[in-house]
């Protein structure tokens, strides 16, 4: 188990270093943006390839994150089910949907769009789109992404299943957005007549220890 732990430990660092670098992405999608936007108002000059720029930067910021907010615990989920389970049978929960779920799918994309990243790569395929981009690229990003969010699910299989047998503690205890969001609005609409009743009680009880 220590193998497979020390394997997903890499896998984690690397699509650590991934995702966060992926954010770059978007930064450089807006300034693709904003300077396509003005050379078109300004200058009256277009372009399908910048159009197309902006599509793949954002696709690919998309993609290759997608790996890390796996890991962050950050992809939805209905919370409002998942929630009222205890931890130990929300983990059972995610390796099930790991297994059956996640791995078949991605497994499936990688296999699907291998053979159109080969074909897109050996035809030269480019943009229907006049002066539109060559498509390999993209499709290639979208591979990568596809592998990367598959290996982030073995990792997730193999730390999940060390938690079960009390290998490795739980080190992603915690709670997504979401469900941290949800659990405050019940407090403040399901408990404020039990605060203010214990407001009031230990004023009361104050008030009798002074007498």
């Amino acid at each position: 188990m220590g193998g497979l732990l020390a394997l997903s430990r890499g896998i984690d660092r690397m699509n650590t270093v991934i995702g966060r670098s992926a954010a770059w992405l978007i930064l450089l999608a807006v300034i693709v943006s904003a300077t396509n936007a003005v050379v078109r108002k300004v200058f009256s000059i277009s372009s399908n390839a910048w159009l197309e720029l902006q599509w793949y930067l954002y696709g690919g910021a998309f993609m290759l994150a997608a790996a890390y907010t796996l890991l962050q615990n950050e992809h939805i989920r209905i919370d409002i089910i998942y929630s009222r389970w205890s931890r130990r049978t929300q983990i059972k929960i995610d390796i099930f949907g790991t297994l059956f779920f996640l791995l078949p799918f991605t497994g499936l994309m990688i296999n699907l769009v291998y053979h159109s990243l080969m074909i897109s790569y050996r035809t030269g395929e480019v943009s229907m789109n006049a002066g539109g981009l060559t498509i390999w690229p993209a499709k290639a990003v979208l591979l990568a992404g596809f592998v990367l969010l598959f290996l982030q699910g073995i990792s997730e299989l193999i730390r999940n299943v060390a938690i079960l047998k009390g290998i490795v503690p739980d080190e992603h205890a915690h709670i997504s957005p979401h469900e941290a969001a949800l659990r405050e609005a019940e407090l403040m609409m399901g408990h404020p007549h039990e605060e203010h009743a214990h407001t009031h009680d230990t004023a009361t009880k104050k008030h009798e220890d002074r007498a």
